[in-house]
């Protein structure tokens, strides 16, 4: 037997890496880290101030977070796992407040009255919500929206493999949700055994997505404020995360307190919870009532620690997106993606770069464990 031929034929010869994998070479700086530009592409005609989304997850935004987070410059994308009507209602507080609204639809029966709905409430972005954007439904989708309400920007996704982008990015879409697996409440890699590691997952999207001019959005995975930074190094424009904000104030996550100690409650959209609630159909599932047991979750549910106010968690994440972009001796985005390098890490080095062999007492404020 040719073992060499026998596993080529089968085993793609790539190691694929995550934030923890790698770490930021420093380069020389001649900036401050309050004259770094942090200012961020969407799409090619929308900028953000920062590069920060939040998911379209039922326990992380409704219309108080993509208030709080518009109003510091970010993006909250509003769920899908309401009525049609009841998320018009939340499009349109958050209209009031914001000038940039967007929201959430899937490739179910409800998709053309849906998105006629958002354009008619004044929605300026929407993003197609599925595990799977490489797929006929999504693909179909894009084309759908893309050609009759062109003047929205569509986001679309999510993928992870430079031949999804390419088939959404030719079906029109005007930037990409790139991760399949990597949210902390996700377990579609474990069910499934399917998935991509974020940072090799970023870099392929990324490089057939540059060719068209294509901003890439990092979904999930993010722990750290210096995984925002290694994302947006690997080329990805903005991040999107729901852990970091689910513990939120503003979040419409419900507020638990266990020993003492405040909680909120956050699930992915693939626990059996969330998709008896509506959003089944983004795994490829149907739900009807008393047919819980059908159902495969690809998402799981729990606590996450009260943090305070979107204001403040931002603060940290954007905080440390600076400080980063300082180290890299760098001045804005664009030069974070070109003018960066990463080297792989071992174990023992990734044990290096936390707190250790100490017992902590005063916790800093941002997030480091």
């Amino acid at each position: 037997m040719n073992q060499p031929d026998l596993y080529g034929q089968k085993i793609i010869n790539i190691v694929g890496l995550t934030f923890d994998d790698v770490l930021l070479l420093p380069n020389f700086a001649e900036l401050k880290r309050g004259a770094i530009d942090i200012t961020a592409s969407l799409t090619k005609k929308i900028k953000l101030q920062i590069p920060l989304l939040s998911a379209p997850m039922d326990t992380v935004t409704e219309d108080k977070l993509a208030i709080a987070l518009g109003k510091l410059g970010g993006l909250g994308i509003i769920h899908r796992n309401l009525t049609i009507n009841k998320q018009i209602e939340l499009v349109k507080k958050v209209k009031k407040e914001v000038d940039l609204v967007a929201a959430s639809v899937g490739v179910g029966p409800d998709l053309e009255d849906r998105v006629e709905a958002l354009n008619d409430a004044g929605c300026n972005v929407l993003v197609i919500d599925s595990a799977h954007g490489f797929s006929k439904w999504v693909i179909e989708a894009t084309r759908y929206i893309s050609g009759k309400f062109s003047h929205l920007e569509l986001i679309s996704g999510s993928v992870a493999t430079a031949s999804g982008a390419k088939a959404l990015i030719e079906a029109g879409a005007k930037a990409l949700r790139v991760g399949m697996g990597p949210g902390s409440i996700c377990t579609t890699r474990i069910v499934a055994g399917m998935g991509v590691p974020q940072v090799t997952a970023v870099l392929e999207t990324v490089s057939i997505a540059k060719k068209y001019g294509i901003p890439v959005i990092s979904d999930g995975g993010l722990r750290f404020s210096g995984d925002i930074v290694k994302a947006l190094s690997c080329g990805a424009a903005t991040v999107m995360t729901g852990s970091l904000l689910a513990g939120t104030l503003e979040s419409p996550g419900k507020i638990v307190t266990q020993q003492g100690k405040k909680y909120k409650t956050y699930r992915g959209m693939g626990s059996i919870a969330a998709m008896k609630q509506g959003s089944a159909q983004r795994y490829g599932q149907e739900y009807r009532r008393g047919q819980e047991k059908k159902l495969i979750a690809e998402g799981i549910e729990g606590l996450v620690p009260y943090q305070g106010t979107v204001e403040e968690v931002v603060n940290q994440l954007i905080g440390g997106l600076r400080t980063g972009m300082y180290y890299a001796g760098v001045k804005n985005i664009r030069e974070l993606q070109e003018n960066t390098r990463l080297i792989r890490v071992t174990q023992a080095s990734l044990i290096e770069s936390h707190p250790h062999d100490i017992i902590i007492k005063n916790e800093s404020t941002n997030k480091y464990q």
